[in-house]
């Protein structure tokens, strides 16, 4: 449980001459869960990209100790959550999870799809077309499809959006469950106290650099507005 999962090191992004992301070093270990927080704009999504593989850094490099390689070999066995749902509209919502089944060569896709189906609370539309959900719906959909096949990382950017209570709770809970079982957790999100909640560490990202890192205590389950108190 205390092997390195995930590690980025002096990890730079410019987009022309803007710097997003400004030597960020990182390390996620299995079984713990890290809280990417930061205001808009710190460079949160940027980053949480280049650890699923979907941007390259302008420098450093993001590494899978554990498992070896980088994100690119490491492809299925990670689980992201982003601005994009990578949801197919035309499909149904168990035809997409089938799909992702297939893709991620997990065993008895009906089966699969149809657990995922009920844990999420879509199972009375699932064989409505993904286009015809709501954004909530959308964002249950998209966490099924990240959580399906087990994935040893988890990469979940701004995971609570458009959930209702109920769906809150219930991805809290399977953040939790996926800890339980050794996998490695990042959060990015604007929603503080969900975040704190469920995580061991706390990251704060300010103008692309990490301006605080340290565990998740009792004082910031408290108030986890006080984390911006630690920006230098």
């Amino acid at each position: 449980m205390n092997e390195i999962a995930i590690r980025a090191r002096g990890v730079s992004k410019f987009f022309g001459d803007f710097p997003a992301l400004r030597n960020v070093d990182l390390e996620v270990r299995s079984g713990r869960v890290l809280a990417m927080l930061g205001r808009n704009g710190a460079g949160k999504t940027t980053l949480l990209r280049i650890l699923a593989g979907l941007s390259a850094p302008t420098h450093g490099e993001v590494s899978f100790p554990s498992s070896g390689g980088d994100a690119r070999d490491n492809r299925g066995r990670i689980g992201v959550v982003g601005h994009g749902t990578w949801i197919y509209d035309e499909l149904t919502a168990d035809e997409n999870l089938r799909f992702f089944c297939r893709l991620y060569d997990v065993a008895d896709p009906a089966r699969v799809a149809s657990t995922w189906l009920a844990r999420v609370g879509l199972k009375r539309f699932r064989q409505a077309r993904a286009g015809e959900y709501s954004r909530g719906m959308r964002q249950r959909l998209t966490i099924a499809r990240a959580f399906l096949h087990d994935p040893s990382v988890l990469l979940l950017d701004e995971p609570w959006t458009a959930l209702d209570d109920r769906a809150m709770e219930l991805l809290s809970r399977l953040v939790r469950e996926a800890k339980s079982r050794g996998r490695s957790v990042v959060i990015c999100s604007h929603q503080l106290r969900e975040a704190v909640e469920v995580a061991d560490e706390v990251a704060l990202l300010h103008r692309g650099r990490i301006a605080f890192w340290g565990p998740a205590d009792e004082g910031l389950r408290r108030d986890p507005q006080s984390l911006y108190n630690r920006i230098p």
